[in-house]
């Protein structure tokens, strides 16, 4: 299924996604200030988020599923791939970035395998999903209401159960996903976190690190990936 059914492109250009993206981004840069001379992969659709540390990054790759294409607009560097043969080395990236992923994977599972073997020993794994409590959730208008929501909890278990170890939680959009209500964003945003249970914010954010710990991974990684469009 094509990004733009969900409406990811057109989503970001408009005021509303314009207006979210920005809260969005306010949490992001919070988990991750600065990131100089780093390899930076963003999985899903992350090309809006991966602005915030392009300049002093070493490299910033977008990297889309192949479900869901390249949107429009897609930033230079963008990829699409199959989301369980990324194409790239082991070892590859000192932080992921994984927005609008999680939720429209096709194997939630495949996905977060292919995302450590690319993650170095000591990288940073960040995953933005949809609150499943959140209105967020079941606003159908907006790309958080396509796919598989999960509580903050929910995507700290699966995070485990797939070799990661989770080192701290965040949450963003207490906003209501309406235009009057996004245009006072920032206030509503302060009150959310100092007063409101994360369980019932818009989004989860979760951070993690590869447990080296765990189990190997089984199989032997696939030769020959493909990437299926470049930009």
């Amino acid at each position: 299924m094509g990004g733009e059914v969900h409406g990811l492109g057109t989503f970001y250009a408009s005021a509303q996604g314009a207006a979210a993206g920005r809260l969005v981004a306010q949490r992001l840069r919070r988990a991750w200030p600065r990131l100089p001379g780093q390899a930076v992969l963003g999985i899903g659709h992350a090309g809006p988020y991966l602005e915030l540390w392009r300049d002093e990054a070493s490299r910033c790759i977008a990297l889309s599923p192949a479900q869901l294409g390249l949107p429009a607009g897609h930033p230079a560097g963008a990829v699409v791939a199959e989301e369980d043969a990324l194409p790239f080395p082991d070892l590859s990236f000192d932080r992921i970035l994984l927005v609008h992923g999680l939720e429209m994977a096709e194997s939630a599972r495949r996905l977060l395998r292919e995302a450590w073997r690319v993650l170095k020993d000591d990288g940073r794994l960040l995953v933005v999903a949809p609150n499943r409590r959140g209105l967020w959730a079941h606003s159908e208008h907006t790309p958080f209401g396509h796919g598989q929501p999960y509580s903050p909890g929910q995507v700290s278990r699966l995070l485990e159960r797939h070799m990661f170890h989770v080192e701290r939680r965040d949450s963003a959009l207490f906003t209501p996903p309406w235009g009057p209500f996004l245009r006072a964003g920032a206030g509503w945003e302060r009150l959310g976190h100092a007063v409101c249970p994360s369980r019932y914010a818009g989004l989860a954010i979760v951070e993690a690190v590869k447990d080296l710990l765990s189990a190997t991974p089984a199989g032997a990684v696939a030769l020959g990936r493909r990437v299926l469009a470049r930009a």
